[in-house]
């Protein structure tokens, strides 16, 4: 066999094993060790071109250098980025999405409403042929980002926010060491009843999810609201499952409920209960009807209720929140709410590693929004209140 014959045999076998810089020094070697009229003979047994060789052969002859060891092409080579091509790109792009910017100008990060597809039609119209994915590339190299909203403002920073926090804690911690009831009470978020999707996910057998209605209208089951009230001390819960209106009425029949069916045992030297709420909603602390339904209970009960509501826009601390109703929702993840007995069900059988145990019910009384309680009502009640924040702290006693 000829030398030429070989030297095509022994490309045919590399080729398609060898990246396009490795072929060239494979070329670049061969031609150098060969004698006159090598480059040629190589050139056209690798089909590779004379200048190519060359750039091998001077890449053999020059020191190693490691950063360029597994560069394919020179710096530089390659197909041009679209932004490189077309100078106005981005003066084209900007305006388009400055309208619908979203974020902190001085962030590192900023993100736009407008799809790419939308971005990509209104540059074609411009004279710019980019395609979507494209345009996405050009935005992240410009800063932006694909987000999702996220949850973090919490509304005014109330100037004695940390010090409100430290008179409950204070004040619990000497109810704990007088072994007195101290719970934390709100209604969880209302949850239409029937055979509606529920969030989250639970097994079932593959390829047979439980079907739900395509729609969430609200049917004549109406909603449930659960109102709570968890035992911080005892790490134990009460759930009141009514059908009508959360107001302060049906908030305290859940109190009363809980003290008649779980307190009363549990604390039975019991003379104080302190209750730790949020400043909005059916226990708010500007709700008159609260603070009268509450003078009931410790009328009936012979408690002193010490109230203490937590500063505007800091609901997340309550401990109802985190230690009791995140339980019940990973308990019924997926679950369809077909009807309240159902959610009491669900309720009623949350359990935790720590011992949560919870009791529910469900209410079927009908409140009436709009209640009124006149200012002689209110000069009737025996309430104290404190010198720090009078409107979020306060006790109120029974009257015998």
């Amino acid at each position: 066999m000829e030398l030429q014959d070989l030297v095509v045999k022994y490309f045919e076998l590399l080729k398609d094993r060898l990246s396009e810089r490795e072929l060239r020094l494979v070329a670049g070697a061969l031609a150098q060790v060969m004698p006159r009229g090598g480059i040629t003979l190589v050139s056209q047994a690798s089909n590779l071109s004379r200048p190519t060789i060359y750039d091998g052969i001077r890449e053999l002859e020059a020191p190693v250098d490691p950063g360029k060891a597994s560069r394919q092409r020179k710096a530089g080579g390659g197909r041009k980025s679209i932004a490189a091509q077309d100078s106005g790109l981005f003066e084209a792009l900007r305006p388009l999405i400055s309208p619908y910017e979203h974020g902190d100008p001085e962030s590192p990060l900023l993100w736009v409403s407008k799809s790419l597809r939308k971005l990509s039609t209104e540059l074609k119209a411009k004279g710019h042929n980019i395609g979507h994915v494209t345009v996405g590339k050009v935005l992240e190299s410009m800063g932006f980002t694909l987000q999702s909203n996220k949850k973090s403002h919490e509304g005014g920073n109330h100037p004695d926010r940390a010090g409100q926090f430290a008179f409950i804690a204070k004040a619990a911690e000497s109810f704990f060491v007088d072994d007195q009831p101290v719970i934390s009470v709100d209604a969880k978020k209302k949850e239409p009843v029937g055979n509606f999707k529920n969030n989250g996910r639970k097994y079932c057998e593959q390829g047979k999810p439980e079907l739900v209605e395509a729609y969430d209208f609200i049917n004549e089951n109406g909603r449930a609201t659960p109102y709570g009230v968890y035992d911080i001390g005892a790490n134990e819960g009460y759930v009141n499952v009514g059908i009508s209106h959360d107001t302060a009425a049906f908030a305290v029949d859940a109190i009363s409920l809980w003290w008649k069916k779980m307190g009363c045992a549990r604390y039975p030297d019991a003379h104080s209960l302190m209750i730790t709420a949020d400043g909005g909603g059916s226990n708010g602390s500007r709700n008159r009807l609260w603070n009268t339904s509450l003078q009931e209970f410790a009328n009936k009960t012979g408690l002193t209720v010490c109230m203490c509501h937590f500063p505007p826009g800091t609901s997340k601390w309550n401990k109802i929140e985190h230690r009791m109703f995140s339980a019940i929702t990973m308990n019924w993840r997926g679950q369809p709410l077909t009807t309240v007995e159902v959610i009491v069900n669900l309720i009623a059988n949350t359990t935790t590693t720590s011992g949560l145990k919870i009791m529910a019910s469900k209410n079927d009384q009908q409140y009436q929004c709009g209640e009124k309680v006149s200012d002689k009502e209110m000069l009737a009640l025996r309430i104290l209140k404190a010198n720090f924040h009078p409107e979020w702290n306060y006790a109120i006693r029974p009257i015998m």
